[in-house]
């Protein structure tokens, strides 16, 4: 029964964005949102001119993808990054360490976590719809349904709790959607290498269109002084993926464990939500 109110609730929604009712206003907004299509990203993430240089897989440890034939590898940072602080250096040492010892170290998206930001967007396999309103944004990852809300031209709160994906606020300037995110759950990591972040993560993120609209580009900044000495920034693109969102549980396909590997848990909620 929940799972069809979700389906239903997901497919009024992107047919109200695919209609043009709410994703295209009086004014002009770049949009994301209109046509029956998702964004999956193009993986390449290139560092912007004048930043540091994102945390990289240790050129020794050459990270292999799936399907490519080859036995595939986990991601294992590459320590000689002269941005990170000794907390960061720490974090991703310990992450390492389980690499080594024959830890799998899946994504904590494939085991079905809260990924918090950037990491969010950064989805290889599933596509990520926007919905657009005028006084909010809202995204939705294909992959178990991941959702963030984006409050549009209003500030942040005065005290925001930490959640999973924090508090984003956002506005448009010409061709840009900027989304600005503070107040990220310090369980979640700041990329796939498992980099750790303080309560000081402040993640900003400028989305347009390239390409005649079959691009999407985005310029990401990640600050935060307890894990970077300097602001990261990176650029990432996406391609348009036909097609409405299809309905998926993480956990249905990673709850069977067929070889017996050492693993992080699917999360379990402390207590029921209704």
């Amino acid at each position: 029964m929940v799972g069809s109110i979700l389906q239903a609730t997901l497919v009024a929604s992107v047919t109200i964005a695919a209609s043009g009712a709410m994703a295209q206003p009086a004014k002009s907004w770049p949009d994301f949102s209109s046509g029956n299509f998702g964004w999956v990203t193009m993986r390449a993430v290139a560092t912007m001119p004048g930043s540091p240089a994102p945390v990289r897989q240790d050129p020794s440890r050459p990270l292999v993808p799936n399907n490519t034939g080859k036995q595939p590898t986990f991601p294992y940072a590459d320590l000689n990054n002269a941005n990170l602080t000794p907390f960061a250096l720490d974090g991703l040492k310990k992450a390492n360490a389980l690499a080594d010892s024959g830890f799998a170290m899946y994504s904590r998206a494939s085991r079905c976590w809260a990924t918090g930001v950037p990491v969010a967007i950064n989805s290889v396999v599933q596509p990520i719809f926007f919905i657009q309103t005028p006084k909010e944004v809202t995204t939705i990852s294909q992959g178990d349904q991941i959702v963030r809300h984006i409050y549009m031209d209003v500030p942040h709160s005065a005290n925001p709790a930490p959640s999973w994906y924090g508090e984003s606020v956002g506005h448009y300037e010409g061709e840009w959607l900027v989304v600005d995110t503070i107040a990220q759950d310090t369980r979640t990591f700041i990329d796939n290498f498992r980099t750790p972040h303080s309560d000081k993560l402040h993640v900003v993120e400028r989305y347009r269109l390239i390409d005649g609209g079959k691009i999407l580009e985005a310029e990401v900044t990640v600050e935060d002084p307890a894990s970077f000495i300097e602001p990261v920034s990176v650029r990432m693109h996406w391609r348009q993926a036909q097609g409405g969102i299809v309905e998926s549980r993480c956990a249905d396909g990673e709850s069977f464990n067929p070889f017996g590997q050492r693993e992080e848990p699917i999360p379990v909620a402390g207590k029921p939500d209704f």
